[in-house]
């Protein structure tokens, strides 16, 4: 998992906040703890907060600068340091929430993962949890496509494993491990001022590993350009100027027995 920048992600707050408000509002329960998993700079958590104004929250991520990130930003909060693909069992399993906004899709085997994050609720309690699901949009594909071209692959050695699962997928997993589930997907219209900006959205998040991964300083450069050569030709801008950048999300919500 990239080592997470937290100026670079906040650039675009308002935008990757929104679906956490949106998972937020579709939560009918009075938790006494939620923990928000994968918090990153704390604005999740604080959207959770604000929800269940009377719940002890917590928020954990696996990067340090994210953590120490949402402790400036929400010192009223409390936020630890913790991979919820190996350190699960650290925590208490006496939360009425567990929620997760644009997180699991760094974390392999969903099939193991979501039933330890059942596991940490209360019977009754709500996993509460969004994910990206934009693979086949054009900035993904391009980054995809582009680091498989012979020129690039000893350059950026980096190839990126998708844990997300089919829609059909969870269903059948929350099918066999809920008492009942819910699920719904939303496509995020975004309204980026211009093609720069797609590139700046992307360099704190999916092509962020892959430029890590450079063997040097002119090949991180090179990739770059030529990623953003490829957007400028995939993302039309609108008469006023504008950029649509089109984000889908899978939520879905699931009830331990």
């Amino acid at each position: 998992m990239p080592d997470w920048d937290p100026q670079q992600y906040l650039k675009f707050k308002k935008e990757r906040t929104q679906p956490a408000l949106d998972l937020a509002a579709r939560l009918e329960l009075s938790p006494a703890k939620a923990l928000d998993v994968g918090c990153g700079p704390g604005n999740s958590t604080q959207v959770v907060a604000e929800r269940f104004p009377h719940a002890q929250v917590l928020g954990l991520d696996a990067s340090a600068s994210m953590v120490r990130a949402a402790h400036r930003a929400h010192p009223q909060l409390e936020f630890i340091q913790c991979d919820v693909s190996s350190e699960l069992d650290r925590l208490p399993h006496d939360f009425d929430l567990v929620f997760s906004n644009a997180c699991i899709q760094w974390v392999p085997d969903h099939p193991c993962l979501l039933p330890r994050l059942l596991d940490l609720l209360k019977p009754g309690g709500v996993l509460a949890v969004q994910v990206p699901v934009n693979f086949k949009e054009p900035i993904h594909q391009i980054i995809s496509r582009t680091v498989e071209r012979e020129e690039w692959r000893e350059r950026i050695p980096y190839h990126r494993s998708f844990y997300t699962l089919t829609a059909e997928a969870y269903f059948d997993l929350l099918a066999g491990c809920a008492q009942d589930f819910t699920m719904w997907e939303t496509v995020y219209m975004h309204r980026l001022p211009s093609h720069q900006a797609i590139m700046d959205w992307y360099s704190s998040t999916g092509l962020r590993p892959y430029l890590e991964a450079a063997v040097d300083e002119e090949a991180r450069q090179g990739f770059y350009e030529e990623v953003f050569r490829q957007v400028k030709e995939a993302y039309p801008v609108q008469e006023n100027g504008e950029i649509i950048f089109r984000f889908p999300r899978l939520f879905f919500t699931a009830v331990k027995p």
